[in-house]
Parts: structure tokens; sequence; C-alpha cells
């Protein structure tokens, strides 16, 4: 647990005011030498740019003192330019904020310790800094350095005891850490060995009866330690056990055995997950969650403590390991010092996550702190920039449970009760300002907050008044269309008001409610039936009538609307059918027009068959798949099956040979069967490559690929299996790669049957556990961008959106395992530059699909309509200007020649030759 304000000004007190003479006048001495040299000579340009450089850090602390990485920054330039008056003070500002790391502690350890003069007033502050530095995390490295340095401190009073107190300290916190606990169990062995040879008699000497006895007791002291360290699975252990049968001159007991055995069954048990620790890569966060797993399963309450400690020293910007530890401290230990300085470190190192702050909270009142104690936690919560406004509204309901909880509602003017007013007050003020300022939003659009007050007031108050006046702001906030929000408040009249009230509550929900009008009418007209006389029933009857027949003309119109609406786009898809058609015919003219007989041919039979399958589109048989552009991985989207015509008219012989397998037409099983799509054109042996991709789901009956009248493969197939299991199991491989293409597979589905279905589901609503990325460098990879946000979670995905052609547009979507992640790296990372390029990075937000939206940063492009799509940029001509067949029918006559020149001949029908098209060509 991290000291306190007052307790930090105790560690190191202020410099500028009560700094000790002694370390004054060493940095003093260092700065006049420093004042000596810059006399003699100008200062460097480096020097002026460092200094330029610390003061810019400095004021950028100034404006935001939670910048982490400034601090860390700034520290280096000081430590680089010796700087050491500044550099205690920015270390000291830095470990007031936020846990230093292993390594920022030791360099201060170490720099303390080095000005040092030995003086027992100095030490007892390096001894309160090592304290510090222990409570921060859990580092063996530390508690080694603390226990040599109390090693050179043994000529003071009661030097030894102090020196074996840090050792057990130190035991006691990482003496189960499975690969470093072996360091500190030997430095403590190698510290008593030596008290130990100072207490052997010299040879030709008796010992004295005391002398013996301490010399028994030393040796009773080494035997207890070897006998400690051997019960406990550590890295190694063979070797002590060696070491300690070499040294007992009786050999090794058996119950020191027998406990030797268990911990090495222990070790052996464990390896696998140290193994995997040490051979994988920072931050290791899955490697532990499967030992802190296995060790729950085993119930060591000690061993699990030290795991989780293990993993937050590498992992502690991770929120879910935090909860979890917090979580495991609260329901199976219990223990009030420890729970607290957990939840202490969890929220400084994760303070923009509300859920450790709430359990904070919650823990605080559950161990019985002092009132002051919980307010300054939930101050400083209200400061930690938490990212979503929903955020802050639940941090002050928790606050505001508590202090209800603390309310003596029998005491109607107690200051308890008072106090929980002001907070209401203050809570609903701070909303409407502080928050809605920064999010646009005070995040409690039902007015929750409003609505516990009310309750308080009118069930615990009896103060009906204040609960009225608060349900008429409730509903002024834009709540009076919702039913339930009426029904709420009728509720409340209904347990602690009166029956005029009821009524009045309900005559103006039926008055107001848009979304359930005929629920309130219903409620209003039971209500009459047990209070009401007849007047008031036929009043409500009335109202109701009145009401309902509003609103059912309302809708009626607004289906009206919607018919038509339908309509008009009914008639502009039959008008882009009908110019596609047109587009058919003229192309086929144009086609016909330029080439032989035999191409002719050709052509004709493709067109045919697009017709056929337009025509079958037309009538709701199947759709062809529109190249739609998904904008979360950069592929083309899929749409439903197209037509199964897998062996169209005209087909070239080039084609490949159908397999042995195949079956005809009638033996086909659409519930067997999937549908495959966006496989490369080229790829090669499809139906090969199908049958390896599906291998492991089922046996494969047949593979139909779809091809081009020309011979091409079309890029998509069907593939049925032997039963529905086996089909089941082949959706699962949707997206998985073949030949660097992901594939898409789909229900194999007849159109005709079920015109509504759709594979691709458009996402229109926040993934708060995914962020988009624009602004990066079109040579960015996927594996570098998950290398540049591994550090802020667990990445499950990492999608880069290309355009068709298959090239990278600078955008991407990278999926992490919560949403508290994703914010992390949100927050870390935006902004930032990525090769000279500042990348934008937000929580993903698609919009809703409209084709006329313009996204925002973090927003969706939406898909383009089918039919509206227009020609490619790439569609372009590849016949020379020059030889552009004239659109008139006119004869031209050349030299008074008439020449009536087409399908590249003249007017004596004589082909031209190349020499013909090179003058053409190069004709200005």
């Amino acid at each position: 647990m991290a000291a306190s304000g007052n307790e930090a000004e105790t560690l190191l007190p202020d410099i500028e005011e009560e700094e000790a003479e002694d370390m004054e006048r060493e940095m003093e001495s260092a700065e006049e030498d420093s004042e000596d040299g810059e006399e003699d000579e100008d200062t460097s340009e480096d020097e002026r740019e460092t200094e330029a450089e610390i003061q810019r850090l400095e004021e950028q602390l100034s404006i935001n003192v939670f910048d982490y990485n400034c601090h860390v920054d700034l520290i280096k330039l000081l430590k680089q330019e010796g700087k050491l008056h500044r550099l205690r003070k920015a270390r000291q500002k830095m470990s007031e904020l936020f846990p230093l790391t292993e390594e920022i502690w030791l360099d201060w350890l170490k720099d303390e310790i080095g000005l040092t003069e030995g003086e027992e007033a100095e030490r007892e502050k390096i001894d309160e800094l090592f304290e510090k530095a222990a409570r921060d995390y859990i580092c063996p490295d530390i508690w080694l350095e603390y226990a040599q340095y109390s090693i050179g401190g043994m000529g003071a009073a009661g030097g030894v005891d102090r020196v074996r107190s840090v050792f057990e300290r130190a035991l006691t916190a990482v003496g189960l850490h499975m690969t470093k606990g072996a360091m500190l169990w030997e430095a403590y062995r190698e510290f008593e060995a030596v008290i130990l040879s100072t207490l052997q008699p010299s040879p030709g000497t008796i010992s004295k009866a005391e002398q013996q006895d301490q010399l028994n007791a030393q040796l009773e002291r080494m035997h207890t330690l070897f006998r400690r360290q051997l019960a406990i699975p550590l890295m190694d252990m063979e070797n002590t056990y060696g070491e300690y049968s070499d040294w007992a001159e009786e050999g090794v007991p058996e119950m020191v055995s027998q406990h030797y055995k268990r911990a090495l069954l222990q070790l052996e048990n464990r390896r696998p997950f140290e193994e995997a620790l040490l051979v994988s890569e920072p931050p290791k966060l899955a490697e532990y969650q499967s030992l802190i797993d296995f060790e729950m399963k085993d119930g060591d309450p000690a061993r699990v403590q030290i795991i989780f400690e293990r993993a937050l020293a590498e992992n502690c910007l991770v929120p879910d390991l935090w909860a979890r530890y917090t979580t495991y401290l609260d329901r199976q230990l219990k223990i009030k010092d420890l729970v607290l300085s957990c939840y202490e470190r969890a929220v400084r190192n994760c303070p923009w996550t509300m859920g450790l702050w709430k359990n904070y909270l919650q823990a605080l009142e559950r161990h019985g702190v002092e009132h002051h104690t919980v307010s300054d936690v939930f101050e400083k919560a209200l400061n930690a920039g938490f990212i979503q406004a929903t955020d802050y509204v639940e941090i002050w309901q928790t606050y505001l449970d508590y202090l209800r909880r603390r309310v003596d509602f029998s005491n109607e003017g107690s200051r308890e009760l008072e106090e929980l007013r002001a907070a209401f007050t203050r809570g609903l003020d701070y909303l409407k300002q502080d928050v809605e300022q920064r999010f646009t939003d005070s995040g409690d659009l039902s007015c929750s907050i409003m609505q516990i007050w009310a309750k308080i007031e009118a069930s615990h108050c009896k103060n009906m008044q204040k609960a009225r006046e608060l349900w008429d702001s409730v509903m002024t906030k834009g709540n009076a269309k919702y039913a339930n929000m009426w029904l709420e408040y009728y509720n409340l009249e209904r347990s602690y008001g009166d029956a005029a009230h009821c009524r009045k509550a309900l005559h103006r929900a039926v008055q107001c409610t848009s979304d359930y009008p005929e629920h309130v009418c219903e409620v209003l007209l039971n209500f009459e039936r047990v209070e009401g006389s007849l007047d008031d029933w036929d009043t409500a009857v009335q109202k109701t009538e009145t009401r309902l027949n509003r609103v059912n003309e309302q809708r009626a119109k607004a289906a009206e609307k919607e018919v038509f609406h339908a309509q008009q786009e009914e008639e502009r898809a039959e008008q882009r059918r009908r110019g596609k058609a047109d587009k058919k015919v003229q192309k086929k003219f144009q086609k016909s027009s330029r080439t032989g007989d035999k191409r002719k041919a050709e052509d004709a039979g493709e067109d045919d068959w697009e017709e056929e399958a337009d025509r079958k589109r037309h009538k709701g048989e199947g759709d062809a798949p529109e190249e739609q552009m998904d904008t979360e991985s950069g592929l083309f989207g899929r749409g439903a099956p197209p037509p199964r015509m897998t062996e169209p008219p005209g087909l070239p012989k080039k084609r490949p040979a159908a397999p042995e397998t195949s079956r005809t037409p009638d033996d086909r099983k659409d519930s067997n069967s999937v549908f495959v799509s966006n496989l490369s054109f080229d790829l090669d042996d499809p139906e090969g490559k199908m049958k390896e991709a599906f291998g492991s789901c089922g046996t494969v009956v047949q593979v139909r690929l779809v091809y081009a009248a020309t011979g091409t493969f079309r890029g998509y197939c069907y593939v049925q299996f032997e039963d529905e299991l086996a089909a089941r199991e082949a959706l699962k491989l949707d997206r998985q790669k073949v030949d660097g293409r992901p594939m898409f597979v789909s229900p194999c589905v007849d159109k005709s049957k079920n015109p509504d279905f759709k594979v691709f589901k458009y996402n229109m609503s926040m993934e708060k556990h995914k962020i988009f990325i624009s602004g990066l460098p079109f040579s960015c990879t996927a594996e570098k961008l998950e290398e540049l946000f591994k550090d802020h979670g667990t990445i499950k995905a990492v999608r880069l959106v290309t355009n068709r052609s298959g090239k990278p547009k600078g955008l991407a979507y990278v999926e992490f395992e919560n949403e508290a992640q994703a914010s992390q790296a949100v927050l870390k990372m935006d902004r930032t530059k990525l090769e000279n390029h500042t990348l934008s990075v937000a929580i993903s937000n698609p919009p809703a699909r409209k084709t006329d939206f313009k996204p925002a940063l973090g927003g969706h492009v939406p898909r383009q309509l089918p039919g509206t799509r227009g020609k490619g940029r790439t569609q372009v001509s590849l016949l020379p200007r020059s030889l552009h067949r004239q659109n008139t029918s006119q004869p031209k006559t050349e030299n008074g020649t008439a020449a009536n020149q087409q399908d590249g001949t003249s007017s004596g029908n004589k082909p031209l030759s190349n020499q013909d098209f090179a003058r053409m060509l190069l004709k200005k």
C-alpha cells in the first residue's frame, strides 16, 4: 500500500523547507561546483536544449499531473544531467501519484544510499524509503537490496535482530516466489552462516557454557532455515537438498526428507507453468492467468497471493486482473490491511476503471473505516478521469448508498440525513455541469439518482411533497413519454401518497405517454374500478378512448407513409433493373460489331447465362454476391449464395472435369451444404483446397465449383457434406485463410423460400472492446500493429482495412479481450506517431446504415446499395483513341472518295494491315 500524503512528507520532507542540513550541504556543494564551471565557459548548445526539454516536461506536468510517461522522461533527463535536487523532487512527486516500477525504485534507492554518510538519522530515511518501495509491488530484488542494506547497519544496537526482522518479512512477502525466492533464502542462510563462523571456538580452546549455548542456538537456526526452505517448492531445490545433506553432520532427518519430496512433487506440477512463463514474451498475461487458475484450484491462499502479485508486477495496467485479485481477497482472506492495501494500489494503477473505485468504497465500508477516509477516497474517484458519463453516475450511486446506510431515519434532524440530502443535491449538480460539459451528456438519462432520492424521501422521511417535486423534475427532463416512468410514479403514490394524486398521475400519463399508451390506459381503468366513482369512471373511459383513437390515427398515417416509401423504392429498383438491361443490350451490340463469328457465339452464350441469372434474382430464386466492402476486415463482404449454375452454357473445354464424387442436382441437400465465397479467382486446384480445408469437419461428398462462361473460376463454390453436423462444423471455419485470403463460409439457403435471409449483419452498436485506428502508414502490417498495442491488453484480433484491390487504406480495427483494455489503449495511443504518421484512436462506434452518412472518427463507412456502384475507376478503355469507332452513320470521304470502313475493313472489304494501324496510332 502506497504512503499517504502526510506519510510521504514524513518519509521525505519537503526539500525547500525541511530537508536535513547535511543533505542540503551536499547538494549546495554540487550546485556550487556546477556554477563555477559555468562561469568559466558558456553553457553548450546541448545543455541548453536539455534544459529546455526539462522545462517543457515540467510545464506539461503542471497542466496534466497524471501523465505517467512525462514523469518517467523527466526523471531520466534529470538523472542524466546530475541535477540531484530536482531529481529527488521529481521522484517524490511521481511516487505520490503512481506506484513506481522495480527499476525506478532501485535507481532511486541506490542514488539515495550513495548520498548518505551512514548516520542513524539518514539510515532511518532510507529504511522508510525501502518500506514504501516494498508496498508498491512484491519485488524480490527490492527486498534483497533492503536486506543487504540492513546488514551494512549492523554496527548499531540491535543490528543483528534488525537484519533478521527484514529477512523474515522478506520471506513472508516473496519467499514463495518459485523462480526468485531461493536467492532470499540463500542470502539469509549466508548471513546466519557468517554469524555461526564467529561463534566457532578457536582450535585448541574449550568453549564456555554460555558460548556453547550460543553456538547450539545458531546451529539450530541454520537447521530451521534449511528445513523451512526445503518444504517450499522452489526452482533448483535439488541443489539445496544436496547442500543440506553435506552440511548436516547427522544426515537429513526423515521428516525433512518427506517434506522435501512433497515440495518436489508440487514443483513438478507447477514446472510447466513456470517454463511457459520463462519462454513467453512480456507481459505474459495468459500464462499468469493459467497459473492463477491452477493455484486457486489447489486452494493455498499464500501461493495464490504470490502468483497474483507476480502477475500484477508485469501487468499493472490490466484492470480485470486487479478486479479478480481484489475479489479473491474480499471473499477468501478478508484481512482488512491486505484488502485495503490491494485496492489502493489497484486504483493508483488503473484510476480510469470505475469498478475498482466502486468496490474500494464498499470495502472501506465493509471493514468499518472512518467516514472521512471514505469521503476522501470518493473525492479521488471523481478526479480519476473516467471515460464514460455513466461511470460517474454509478460512482455517485455507490457513495449515496453508503451515506443512506449511515442515516438513522428515526431522527428527522440528524446530521447524517442532512449530509445525505446535500450529497444528492451536489451529485445532481455535478452530473448536470461537470459531466455534461465533458461528455455532452449527464449519463443519467432516466434520472435514476433523482428517482432514488424521491423514493427515500417518500419511504423513509414520509415527505411526499419533496418526492413529488423530484418526480416533476424527472418528467420534465424528457421522461414523460415513457409509460414505465409514469407507472413508477404511480406506484410511489399508491404506496405512500393518496388516491387523488394517483388519479392525477395516471391522467397525465394517458396524455403524455407515446411508447405504450394502451398500458397506462388499462392501469387507469383498473384504478377507477377499485377507487373511483361513476363520474370518475366515465371521465377515464372518455379520456382513454380519445387518446387511443388519436394514437391509432397516427399509426395508420405512419403505416401509409411507410407503404408509400416502399412503393417508391420498388419503382427505383425497377428503373435500375431496366437500365441494367438496356446496358446489356448495348454491350451485346458493341461486342457483336467488333468480334468475329466465334467470339459472337461465346458472348451470346455468356450474356444468355447472365440474363438467366438476373431473371432468377428478379424472381427471388437466388442472389449473386454483391461486391461489398466489409468495413471491419477490409475484405469483400458476403451476400447470399448465388444461383447454382455450376455448368453454364458455352463452357470452354479448358474447364476441369467434374469430380468423381459429384452427384446430380437432385441429390443436393441445402441442409448438408455450405456456401463458400471470397476465394481467389486464380486459386490453384480449388476443389482440392476445399476438401483439404473442410476435411476436419466431416466427409465431403462433393465440391461444386462455379465457373464463368469463359471457363475461369468465379471465386465461390458449394461444399456438400454427408450430414448436417459436418455442415454446422464447417460454418465455424468462416474467415479462415486459404492461400492468404479469408474465405467466407455461409449457410446454403434457397432465397426463393427465405427471401429475408441475410448472412452478413451490419453492426450498428458501439463495440466497447474494439478500437478504430486511422492515419496508419500504408506499410503498416497486422503484426506491427499487434506489437504496438499488445502492451495495453490481450489482443484477440487485428484487421486492416483494404480496398478492392487489396491495397491498405490506412485504417484498422484492434479487438481486445474487454472494454477496459480498449479504453486504456485509446487513452495511451491516441495522437501518438508511427513512422511520422499521427494516429487517431477511438472506440469503434459504427453509425446507422445510411448512404449519405459521413462517418466521424471511429465510424464505419456504410455499404453502397446494390445497383448504385457505377463505373469503377479502373474500368478504362484499352483501345487507343485513334481506333475508336465513329458513332456517325455517314460514310467518311477521304480525298474525294467515299470510304465505308466498318469492322476494321475498307470499302473493298480489305482488312487493315499492321502498317495501317501503326500509321493511325502515330497520326497527330
